[in-house]
């Protein structure tokens, strides 16, 4: 352990990789050196990231036909927080930062990255009558994934005021058309089993108490992504006044 502890303070070192703040554990809960890997690693996180927003894409071309065109944007919530942590990294790398995009990318990773498991295992025995077990699985870990990338976006974010509440906006205004009003003829949220096609621009049968369990987990999920932004931020600034 200490030969690859050893090697990976000369590969940080030599990156110079933004320096790790004393933040509690419960908002900085992965190890320095994986911390470290990711960053290290950046355009390989990139790539992965886009890939997983080109599936995400494919994984959703059914909904799109089903869906009208004007509530496309909030349709595809897991490929567009992974395109958001693709731009968050990938633009650090390029020495362009952007408190926006990684305000946005930990929110998405954060949110997407629990709500998908979390309907993959209240709704199992239906996902697994649909699809079969080496997707189910490859989804479920691959969205655990996104919560670890989650959690590197301190490192290179400041996590500014203005920055949070935008990307918090966003996403509470996504759970109010996904779950609660509907300006576009119905809800949005990513289609879950037994919530079947009911033809055309007419979308999809929303039934209870399926809509009500994914919403209560978005909701959830929304509320807790601002309490760590804001504790981070809040960590980050005692942590740097402690400093001086």
């Amino acid at each position: 352990m200490a030969t690859v502890d050893g090697a990976l303070s000369r590969l940080r070192d030599r990156a110079d990789l933004p320096a790790r703040e004393a933040l509690p554990r419960w908002v900085a809960p992965l190890p320095a050196w994986l911390e470290d890997i990711g960053l290290l690693f950046a355009p390989l996180v990139v790539l992965t990231n886009l890939a997983g927003t080109a599936f995400g894409f494919w994984y959703y071309r059914f909904q799109f036909a089903g869906t009208e065109l004007a509530a496309w944007p909030l349709l595809p919530d897991s490929p567009l927080a992974t395109l958001f942590a693709a731009l968050a990294f990938g633009l650090w790398y390029l020495d362009r930062p952007s408190e926006y995009v990684a305000a946005f990318a930990f929110v998405g990773c954060w949110k997407l990255g629990l709500w998908t498991p979390y309907v993959l295992v209240a709704f199992a025995d239906s996902f697994l009558a649909s699809t079969t077990l080496p997707m189910y699985v490859f989804l479920l870990t691959s969205h655990l994934a996104m919560v670890a990338q989650a959690f590197v976006l301190h490192r290179i974010a400041a996590f500014r005021v203005r920055a949070l509440v935008v990307a918090l906006a966003w996403y509470g205004f996504n759970d109010v058309v996904d779950y609660f009003l509907t300006p576009f003829g119905t809800p949005h949220h990513t289609l879950l089993p037994g919530q079947t096609r009911v033809g055309g621009l007419d979308g999809f049968t929303h039934s209870s108490p399926t809509h009500e369990i994914a919403a209560v987990g978005a909701v959830v999920l929304t509320l807790t992504a601002s309490v760590l932004l804001f504790s981070t931020r809040v960590a980050k600034l005692r942590s740097r006044s402690k400093g001086d």
